[in-house]
């Protein structure tokens, strides 16, 4: 017997009195990330994963908004960056992480039961997003590893620590420019799920105190980023590849209001290093904060590289309501944005929220909403039921019959599929961006001017390019369209570069022919 199999029989009759003194011991739910104490944990034994950090794979899975999808492919970067495989099989994954969403029931229904489905899998399960954060409490995501949303630079240690068997929870803020209120650098590296597509949030956390939502006890108060550190992740994604750039964050008309600046000024800053060929979206943006810029949001989205939509929820066509939700706006406001944006941009697609069910909600209320829709007919009209979030003032407020909210749904559901909004487009010929494939298998999916999305056949080579189309057809959702061109190729600002290089001969040629004859003039 040699030295080395001593040793290893110490180590184990060592790991097997941990065992027992584990179980005469009353088990913390946190341990540190550099424990006192070398303890190898049960689990550990049990399912002993790989021992070299950085080996493992990993399967992620987001719910909710975009500032989630963001967060979720700067954890991919950081753990691809290490080492990890990151896979879409979560069959064959040794760990998950379960980036959650708190605004709607459902998407923290499908979160709670993706837990479950974990644990019974025997994997590794790390849970990170709104809802750990916002309720810390939650009896599901006891003696889990957790993620808090302001911790998602962290990801790598919190993996590693939970792949070893601990239970890790970073739920702390970090700081933007001093404040508390903060979120990880902007500058990381990330794995985009579309590769065409940069998400980069401006802001994180916002000003409203809404009534119903829990979003703000996760996120916070508002924290922008500063505008330099926003351009040059837009330069570096472009650089990278992409050719559509989205901003998003809990408001994006409130950004900047924390640190002297405002949205158009970073709007106007990024129009100007977008690249021939991309575009950019501007994400959602509640009514207060977009009233004091109408006149040059209109000229920003009326800009050939920024898609001409905006998503202005309105909640409720009634004052009532709206106050008793501490919107801060009147309806009067909402139809200022909407009426002004129409008319100063022509075409311009104008997407809102409804709630139905708000406890406070009479008939009367609800006619109210039911009128605003009908007036406006809005293309896109994401309609929701009241779901009682915990700890928020409105789950205390006594609720409407299910029933009730369930009629209330249906015939505002009704309506909106009762008018059709694409059928003028029928015969134009528009300019589209392809950025990625439909289901189906077999059609790509473009947008155009106005962000309205628009089917063609699928052909490899138009990927990531911008097309001329004809509208043949349309349906409620999406327009279908056939290529009338061939795609417009472009290469970003390296293009721009390049081109300057291939006339570099020319040039250089003809200061030398004119530099012999100035000689023989002399």
């Amino acid at each position: 017997m040699t030295m080395d199999d001593v040793g290893d029989i110490e180590d184990l009759i060592s790991s097997v009195a941990d065992v027992a003194e584990i179980g005469r011991v009353k088990p913390r739910n946190i341990v540190s990330l550099r424990p006192k104490v070398k303890v190898k944990p049960v689990r550990e034994i049990l399912h002993p994963p790989s021992q070299v950090p950085g080996t493992q794979t990993i399967f992620i899975k987001t719910w909710g908004c975009s500032h989630n999808s963001s967060d979720g492919e700067y954890m991919a970067g950081l753990l691809s960056n290490y080492g990890y495989k990151i896979t879409e099989d979560k069959a064959i994954a040794d760990l998950w992480i379960l980036n959650s969403c708190t605004v709607k029931n459902p998407a923290e229904d499908h979160f709670r039961n993706e837990i479950s489905t974990g644990k019974k899998s025997g994997k590794f399960v790390v849970v990170a997003g709104c809802v750990p954060q916002g309720d810390q409490k939650s009896p599901f995501i006891q003696n889990l590893s957790v993620i808090g949303v302001q911790q998602i630079d962290r990801v790598v240690e919190v993996v590693e620590e939970t792949l070893k068997g601990h239970t890790i929870r970073l739920l702390g803020q970090k700081k933007i420019n001093g404040k508390k209120d903060g979120g990880a650098r902007l500058q990381l590296p990330k794995m985009r799920k579309n590769k065409l597509i940069e998400i980069i949030a401006i802001s994180t956390g916002c000003l409203n105190q809404c009534t119903y939502c829990k979003t703000k006890h996760a996120r916070g108060n508002l924290g922008s980023y500063p505008p330099d550190e926003i351009v040059q992740r837009a330069i570096e994604s472009f650089n990278e590849g992409a050719v559509e750039l989205w901003l998003t964050s809990e408001d994006t008309g409130a950004y900047g209001l924390d640190i002297q600046t405002n949205l158009p000024e970073l709007l106007w800053r990024l129009v100007a290093i977008i690249p021939e060929g991309c575009m950019m979206r501007i994400g959602m943006t509640n009514p207060p904060y977009i009233l004091n810029h109408l006149e040059e949001i209109a000229k920003i989205l009326s800009h050939p590289r920024v898609y001409a939509f905006l998503h202005v929820p309105v909640q409720s066509g009634s004052n009532q309501v709206l106050a008793d939700m501490k919107r801060e706006y009147s309806i009067e406001e909402f139809e200022t944005v909407v009426n002004f944006l129409r008319q100063r941009v022509p075409g311009v697609s104008i997407a809102t929220d409804i709630i139905c069910g708000f406890p406070t909600e009479t008939e009367e209320d609800f006619s109210e909403t039911m009128s605003v829709c009908e007036k406006y007919k809005f293309p896109s009209l994401f309609i929701n039921q009241f779901y009682p979030r915990k700890g928020t003032p409105a789950a205390r407020m006594p609720k409407i019959p299910t029933d009730m909210v369930k009629i209330r749904t249906k015939r505002l559901t009704e309506l909106f599929h009762s008018y059709t909004t694409y059928d003028h487009r029928i015969g134009e010929i528009q300019e589209i961006l392809i950025t990625e494939e439909a289901k189906n298998g077999i059609e790509f999916i473009g947008h155009n001017k106005y962000y309205e999305q628009v089917l063609v056949a699928k052909d490899p080579e138009l990927m990531g390019k911008c097309i001329e189309v004809i509208v043949k057809s349309a349906k409620k959702h999406c327009l279908i369209a056939e290529m009338v061109d061939k795609p417009r190729k472009f290469n970003n600002n390296l293009q721009k570069i390049n081109d300057i290089y291939s006339i570099w001969p020319v040039f250089a040629l003809l200061v030398c022919v004119l530099a012999r004859i100035l000689w023989l003039l002399v």
